[in-house]
């Protein structure tokens, strides 16, 4: 008995932890937040309110089963009729009635009008059975959807029957082992209009648009999954006419892989001040400045170095429109509009009203995953407007997409007139990796612009402040030149140098009178003793003669004597 029972419990064991079964979407973010789609075999609710795209979700589930993975569907409406819904999705690029035609998609629209319904005796589904059964079988479908679910049962009224039915309705999509969608309005107080779809449901998807600051964002939350772990927060999604795109999950672990390989930033002068010689790949960028100091050619010059090396870059303006950007970057010498003929630069520009930040961020993401770029240029983030803490958590998690994938991205923001730095550009600056700031000076009566690195992780770099200039030949760094004063720039530098130049002239003029002087000084010196060694060399002629003489004397004086004493006869 005892083997008996072990056996049992590793069977049960192995059951427990048989993975469930997913089918999925095939819309971008929502089958990687619920871990790869919705429970196959199983039911799924979609529920939210009037206009937040319950309708459109599940035609693109069942359209994305149908081209991206082989499986027929079935739509039952009990609302809209066919031909409405095929005009509606047409604005995603669905052809319904080509799916029609080729009986991978059956539409059923079941007209149900309450004042017609009779509650006699029993009240049941099985004519809505048979009629879904049979399109399912016709086609072999294995994904089903029902739109909407409060349509069907609005003429009953009795809530026991009702619960009852829709327990027997969910049970009967299990038994025919299709995967489906039901739509459902939002209730008050719960998720549904009846309460009871949710808690018969394996999985429950809330979607919701919400309006605030007079910018709506849709948003959705998946509320329960049986059998599976899911993404618990609410996440932003866009519908467009690229379709629908819900922004993934951000990973909560720094855990990006890096690269030590270096990105010319376009500007050679600038490229000196970094220890690399450029940006490390996949890093993010801010440069800030005040309006004018040319944040956006900087940022135009990093795109041209990369597109000319081959490398696809994605340009968010929210400022500009593209053609004006190409334009005023033409005046400086960069011809990006040889880059977007070649297909390696695109621009995606959008007033920041438009969405919300979340809806930005998803609209962003979506075109990053299309795009693929090795690039992105985000110009203005400054342009946002709301709390600095949306703001943050909107770039921090479209860092986090970039750094995920090995983009580059550069960042512009415009900085306050103040010598303080806002809240704002204190709470981006600290998610970048390297940070640039460009400033004004004025000083004789102009303006002039300088730069300097205020910070770049991983490197050494410079720590001088550079002025810069903008030609029509691109961006010139100025080499560092230090006055008294400090940092010198345009005519003040100019009146500098020069004054230098005449003080460097006075001291070469002053050092070689000094030469001469010390040059007359030696001459005169040698002269003197000149002089002296030839006044010493005569008087030891003299001497010399003089003792010659005395010899000759003293030799003369001896002879004589000798002679004397000869001549005395006196022997020696």
């Amino acid at each position: 008995m005892a083997a008996k029972r072990t056996k049992v419990d590793a069977a049960a064991s192995s059951t427990r932890l048989a993975p469930l079964s997913k089918t999925p979407t095939g819309i971008k973010g929502l089958d990687a937040l619920t871990l790869g789609g919705l429970p196959t075999g199983r039911p799924t609710l979609l529920c939210g309110a009037a206009g937040c795209g319950k309708t459109l979700f599940a035609m693109t589930f069942l359209v994305n089963g149908i081209n991206k993975f082989g499986e027929p569907g079935v739509l039952m409406s009990f609302e809209e009729r066919a031909r409405d819904l095929e005009t509606n999705v047409a604005s995603l690029g669905y052809d319904v009635a080509e799916l029609v035609e080729r009986k991978q998609l059956v539409i059923d629209h079941v007209y149900i009008e309450r004042a017609e319904i009779e509650e006699s005796g029993e009240y049941d589904l099985e004519g809505l059975f048979v009629r879904l059964g049979h399109a399912i079988d016709s086609i072999g479908a294995k994904r089903v959807v029902l739109d909407t679910i409060e349509a069907l049962f609005s003429g009953l009224d009795d809530t026991a029957i009702l619960r009852s039915e829709l327990r027997r309705l969910f049970a009967w999509l299990k038994d025919k082992g299709v995967t489906a969608i039901i739509t459902g309005e939002r209730g008050d107080g719960q998720l549904t209009r009846y309460g009871i779809e949710e808690y018969v449901s394996d999985c429950v998807i809330l979607l919701d648009n919400r309006v605030e600051d007079q910018v709506t964002t849709r948003r959705l939350r998946v509320v329960k999954y049986r059998g599976s772990s899911h993404g618990t927060n609410e996440y932003p999604f866009l519908i467009d006419e690229h379709g629908i795109s819900v922004l993934p999950i951000t990973s909560a672990e720094l855990g990006h892989r890096i690269s030590h390989e270096s990105v010319p930033t376009g500007v050679p002068g600038l490229d000196d001040m970094l220890g690399i010689r450029g940006y490390f790949r996949g890093s993010s960028i801010l440069i800030s400045g005040l309006a004018g100091t040319g944040k956006s050619t900087f940022a135009s010059a990093f795109v041209n170095a990369a597109c000319e090396r081959g490398e696809r870059c994605l340009f968010f303006a929210f400022e500009e429109s593209p053609d004006q950007i190409v334009r005023n970057m033409a005046s400086v010498g960069l011809k990006l509009d040889q880059h977007i003929d070649s297909g390696l630069l695109d621009f995606q520009a959008a007033r920041p009203s438009l969405y919300g930040f979340e809806m930005h961020l998803a609209r962003m993401n979506r075109d990053i995953e299309e795009f693929a770029p090795q690039v992105i240029v985000v110009d203005p983030i400054s342009a946002f407007r709301g709390p600095s803490s949306e703001i943050h958590s909107t770039l921090i998690r479209l860092a986090d997409i970039c750094k995920s994938k090995g983009i580059t991205a550069l960042f512009t923001s415009l900085s306050s007139s103040g010598e303080q730095m806002s809240e704002s550009e204190r709470s981006v600056s600290s998610l970048m990796d390297t940070w640039i700031s460009l400033k004004d000076t004025e000083a004789n009566g102009e303006r002039n612009r300088v730069l300097y690195l205020l910070k770049s992780r991983g490197m050494n770099h410079s720590k001088q402040l550079r002025e810069y200039q903008l030609t029509n030949h691109g961006i010139h760094m100025v080499d560092a030149y230090v006055g008294p004063d400090g940092v010198l720039t345009g005519t003040a530098r100019i009146a500098q140098e020069a004054r230098e130049r005449e003080a460097g002239l006075s001291r070469k003029q002053a050092t070689e009178r000094r030469r001469r002087e010390v040059a007359r000084k030696r001459a005169a010196l040698d002269r003197q003793i000149a002089e002296l060694r030839a006044a010493l060399e005569t008087e030891e002629a003299e001497m010399a003669t003089l003792i010659e003489q005395e010899e000759a004397r003293e030799l003369a004086h001896g002879s004589e004597r000798s002679e004397m004493a000869a001549i005395r006869g006196v022997r020696s």
